[in-house]
């Protein structure tokens, strides 16, 4: 028997077609030739049933693993999503492999253990309690709840655990506008900059658009106007605060 695998990227089934459906709208002989010969069926495309967490939509990427592989490819984001729900003592399915609370992840674990050990005025580790050091950790990524390329329940989580660690959290924001609102960015870092205020540790030191800091056409000149920001403190544009600079 022959058989292929055909990718319809953006094809849907909606359940209760309208006259705004553009696919039940569409004129698709064969299609529907092969839907009513016989064999047929439908998959879930979100949320756990992908290897995503429970909720959220699939997309591209995430449809073509999966499929591909034959089997739960259970994503990035799913598995921050559970460690972290673990770590705060919540029920995790066990549909998918446990990879143990966030707190016990040794990468994260040896950051900030690195950072709770170095005095913030020196390159050298200091001795003394955590309370003494001015030590630091750096977070940089997308803010927002997207959910294609990030979370910002993961990066709050992050601080928190920081914070545990006596150290203090900046984090080199990412705006969206993508995957969320183009307006919307106000909001994630007001949202961010609460969070951090709460935990007594940490602030937002820089703010870039993903148009320059997640270029991925080899566009240096963006890419370099994020990396100067972010490593030696040069940019156009100061403000008082992320929200201010995004606002401004």
């Amino acid at each position: 028997m022959k058989a292929a695998l055909v990718v319809l990227d953006g094809w849907a089934l909606n359940p209760d077609p309208g006259a705004r459906d553009a696919v039940a709208a569409a004129d698709t002989p064969n299609f529907d030739r092969l839907r009513e010969a016989g064999a047929f069926g439908t998959l879930v495309a979100s949320g756990r049933r992908v290897g995503l967490p429970e909720g959220q939509m699939g997309n591209s990427e995430v449809g073509h693993l999966n499929i591909g592989a034959g089997r739960v490819v259970k994503q990035e984001s799913a598995r921050v999503t559970d460690a972290i729900d673990r770590w705060r003592g919540r029920d995790v399915p066990d549909d998918i492999a446990d990879d143990g609370p966030i707190d016990e992840n040794e990468a994260i674990l040896s950051a900030f253990r690195y950072a709770e050990s170095r005095d913030a005025s020196s390159s050298q580790p200091s001795a003394g309690d955590a309370d003494k050091h001015g030590g630091r950790v750096h977070f940089m990524g997308l803010v927002s709840d997207g959910g294609v390329h990030s979370y910002q329940s993961h990066l709050h989580a992050l601080i928190e655990l920081a914070a545990e660690f006596g150290v203090d959290a900046v984090t080199h924001a990412f705006t969206d506008g993508r995957d969320t609102s183009p307006t919307g960015g106000e909001d994630y870092l007001a949202d961010l900059a609460a969070h951090a205020d709460a935990q007594g540790r940490g602030h937002v030191a820089t703010v870039s658009g993903r148009y320059y800091a997640m270029d991925r056409d080899h566009n240096w000149d963006r890419t370099r106007r994020a990396y100067d920001a972010i490593v030696h403190r040069e940019a156009e544009h100061g403000a008082e605060s992320a929200v201010a600079a995004v606002r401004e």
